[in-house]
């Protein structure tokens, strides 16, 4: 499992609409919104989730080449950014940062006595300065603070553990600039688009080749909003309409020359873990970006879900009204089966009988127990969404209790 890796948008999802003006048009308005979700989008980020969970468990690299889900999850929320955005940009904002630190919150109030209590020592380490980077913790500018070993390996968790359930903040931190460059962002797109819809993959050909280079954590956190800049843009080209002024035969010809060319960089940059593109930026960059595009090409913008995928709506429901609680807790979860999977080997009769199989099927029964976890952290902590969104704290929202009110209430919630 690697601690860094790429995260879900935690948004619920927009609507695609029509633009009554160019998009490069001074002052083009937003296109009008269809009521209702859209649960194209949905789908896409239950995805996302699912893959992300997936990745961390069995580490697979050709997963990022299946489904970029952080590129995937930053287009979403720019599409729903861009659609708040029609309201004042101070209270967008405001918004935006109220529903995302709650959850956060919570974590950290789990995790960092956590690591004190398993001997990390930072003021004794740093001095006072400490404190300013425990900062993050509140407000996630930049990194939290964690240490590198924590505890022992005979431990519950292994020395590595802090770094690992960390690890998703990264998301955080970008997810936070992306909100508050938006305003920008947005009124330079509609500008002048191709050129900020662009200029992301041109910084992350300079910063993430190493061609310039940032040093400490302000280069990792430029070089992440480098790298996934042009999918978070992607997501206005989306809401105002852009995909449907360019033939789709040239979006997707394009896209799959990008696609390629971040298939040949990546080929001729393998890292240790070969063709995982979470170490690799320009290639993750163009590969979600041509990825993106022909997701977003091709948006149905469903108001229901086919009937094939009707079965799964309560789940899907479920990951959209959860996504940053699932996002925040997986990964430490996922440490966390490891102990109660080796609950089996204290059965008596398991061990030396079955304790082969039990090893050969590690991982499997790690992606098993892992949802379990999630589902208990999604009842113990997960009702802090709706409290940060200023609405009633549900323990299980994946539509099958409410009524006809309490539908109606979430849809005048959607940003």
């Amino acid at each position: 499992m690697t601690p860094g890796f790429s995260p879900a948008s935690t948004q619920p999802p927009g609507t695609t609409g029509t633009l009554a003006a160019p998009p490069g048009a001074v002052g083009a308005p937003a296109a009008p919104a269809r009521p209702g979700r859209d649960r194209y989008l949905d789908v896409l980020r239950a995805v996302a989730l699912l893959r992300v969970v997936v990745y961390h468990v069995f580490g697979w690299a050709w997963l990022t080449l299946l489904f970029p889900s952080m590129g995937v999850m930053f287009a979403l929320a720019g599409s729903l950014m861009a659609r708040s955005l029609k309201r004042p940009a101070a209270g967008v904002i405001r918004g935006r940062i109220r529903r995302l630190l709650p959850p956060m919150w919570a974590f950290g109030v789990v995790v960092l006595p956590m690591m004190f209590y398993l001997g990390w020592e930072p003021v004794k380490e740093e001095g006072v300065w400490w404190f300013l980077k425990l900062a993050n913790f509140i407000f996630p500018v930049g990194a939290p603070p964690y240490p590198w070993h924590s505890g022992d390996q005979a431990g519950v968790f292994e020395s590595t553990w802090a770094g690992q359930a960390v690890g998703p903040l990264w998301y955080i931190r970008t997810y936070l600039w992306f909100v508050i460059a938006s305003p920008v962002l947005l009124w330079a797109f509609r500008r002048l688009p191709w050129v900020t819809l662009l200029a992301p993959l041109g910084a992350t050909a300079v910063i993430g080749t190493g061609l310039v280079t940032i040093p400490g954590e302000a280069g990792n956190a430029i070089g992440d909003f480098a790298v996934y800049g042009s999918c978070w843009i992607l997501g206005f080209a989306h809401h105002d309409g852009m995909f449907q002024k360019v033939p789709r035969y040239l979006t997707v010809s394009v896209s799959a020359m990008v696609m390629a060319f971040g298939l040949w960089w990546a080929s001729g940059h393998l890292t240790v873990d070969g063709w995982d593109l979470n170490d690799i930026p320009l290639a993750q960059a163009a590969w979600s970006f041509g990825f993106c595009v022909i997701l977003l090409q091709y948006s149905p913008s469903w108001q229901e879900l086919p009937r094939r995928l009707a079965r799964f709506d309560p789940l899907i429901t479920l990951a959209n009204n959860r996504a940053v609680t699932i996002y925040l807790w997986h990964n430490l979860l996922i440490l966390a089966t490891i102990s109660v999977i080796d609950l089996l080997f204290e059965i008596p009769g398991v061990d030396p009988t079955y304790s082969p199989l039990i090893e050969d099927w590690y991982t499997v029964l790690m992606v098993i127990t892992v949802w379990p976890l999630i589902a208990l952290m999604i009842v113990a902590v997960g009702w802090l969404e709706d409290v940060a969104a200023q609405r009633g704290p549900r323990l299980w929202p994946d539509g099958r209790k409410r009524g006809r009110t309490d539908r109606a209430r979430a849809r005048s919630h959607r940003r």
